[in-house]
């Protein structure tokens, strides 16, 4: 049935068998090893192939060099708005990948394996590796990375049987630097946008709490005079119209200097560009802010500020030093609206600009909350302000019953004058 015969040896008979494609005869009447001819010639036939440089063990050589390829392409091959989203979604396939190499390394008879597949292998998983270490998330990283890094260290450890163990040593440590610098090519855009999320974050807190400091020290000031003024105009309008049109026409520029007030926030907030059309006002509109104020109400306000206080402070410290005035006096206004008189002075030093207000004590009591007050939220917010500048503000009690504010300012260097 089967043409041709095999001599097998008279030593080990069962160890010889005939090269693959010799045609196999068994004496006649033998039993049929396998349990048959069908699974005889099958069993045969994958021991050949795998004995043998055959085309199957090559593919399978290959296997993994296609896929982390195929892995590649299909998160590249896209439109690039859907590219991002997929390269984040490689840690899976790489890992799958890099088990496929461990695999075919360590199982695959190293003759049948060409290692140029195993050389372009370890290329795609580098490129795999840094993309996995760019975009995934950590929960994913976590696995994907140390099997990738073991598949590309390991692989040339079965192509060089018969060393010694500090070689192998020596092989794996050489593969571990194009390793670390597949996973440093995707750390370090990872660290930079990292940072940079975290530089937008706080340039948005720091925005937020720009805003806030906006609406309390100048939009709540003008909405504190109108409330005062419409308290008033109530109370005189059956028998003082005129004072009544004096107190709505007082309301009518304060509701206009608040609408000022968030026109000029909103602009902020639009960008650096808008907001620095217009700047923030400084002591020059101070005299104005003081008769404004003695004008709402009951507390007559004296400002004493020498020209060269102003021009002392830099026009972000007088920008400073106008903020804490007004929230002086809005203070003034909250907590002791029936105080007789107040005083606003900057006294100049060679190095600073010292800023007080100061209220005398009230016709009212005192309510003991407001003797133990810290100012609310705007203070602690200007005497952070103040310290970034380099300066300091305090508040306290003052005198008989009445309050001081004190705040120091740098002042910038002036020429001493004849």
């Amino acid at each position: 049935m089967f043409g041709g015969t095999v001599q097998a040896s008279s030593r080990h008979p069962l160890r010889s068998h005939p090269p693959i494609g010799t045609k196999f005869a068994p004496p006649p009447g033998a039993p049929l090893p396998f349990g048959g001819e069908p699974r005889r010639i099958a069993a045969l036939t994958l021991i050949g192939m795998w004995e043998s440089n055959g085309p199957a063990v090559g593919a399978l050589g290959a296997l993994p060099t296609l896929a982390a390829a195929g892995a590649l392409v299909w998160a590249v091959a896209r439109p690039r708005a859907e590219v991002r989203q997929r390269l984040g979604r490689l840690a899976l396939p790489a890992t799958v990948c890099a088990v496929l190499s461990l695999v075919t390394s360590f199982t695959l008879p190293a003759a049948g394996v060409h290692a140029v597949w195993k050389l372009a292998e370890a290329f795609v998983l580098l490129l795999l590796l840094a993309a996995v270490t760019r975009w995934s998330p950590l929960r994913a990283l976590r696995p994907a990375l140390p099997t990738t890094a073991l598949a590309v260290v390991l692989w040339p450890l079965p192509l060089v049987t018969g060393e010694s163990v500090l070689e192998g040593i020596g092989i794996v440590a050489f593969w571990l630097l194009p390793v670390a610098a597949a996973v440093a090519a995707g750390a370090y855009p990872r660290r930079q946008e990292r940072r940079r999320r975290h530089a937008v974050a706080e340039a948005r807190s720091a925005q937020r709490l720009q805003l806030s400091r906006d609406l309390h020290d100048f939009v709540a000031h003008d909405i504190s005079g109108i409330v005062v003024q419409a308290q008033a105009a109530r109370f005189v309008a059956a028998t003082d119209p005129s004072q009544a049109m004096l107190a709505l026409e007082r309301i009518e520029k304060a509701g206009l200097n608040a609408l000022a007030s968030m026109d000029r926030t909103v602009r902020m907030l639009h960008g650096p560009e808008a907001h620095a059309a217009e700047p923030l006002p400084g002591l020059s509109r101070l005299p104005s802010l003081v008769a404004d104020f003695t004008s709402a109400g009951t507390t007559e306000v004296r400002l004493d500020m020498p020209p060269r206080a102003a021009e002392a402070l830099s026009r972000e410290a007088g920008a400073a030093a106008y903020r804490i005035i007004v929230e002086a006096l809005t203070n003034i206004r909250r907590h002791s609206p029936d105080a007789p008189r107040a005083t606003v002075a900057l006294i100049p030093t060679a190095t600073t600009v010292e800023i007080r207000v100061t209220n005398e004590r009230g016709t009212r009591p005192v309510p003991p909350r407001r003797r133990a007050s810290r100012g609310g939220l705007g203070l602690p917010a200007l005497a952070e302000h103040a310290r970034s500048l380099g300066g300091t503000l305090s508040a306290g009690p003052y005198g008989d019953g009445g309050w001081r504010l004190t705040a120091v300012l740098p002042a910038a260097l002036l020429e001493e004058t004849p």
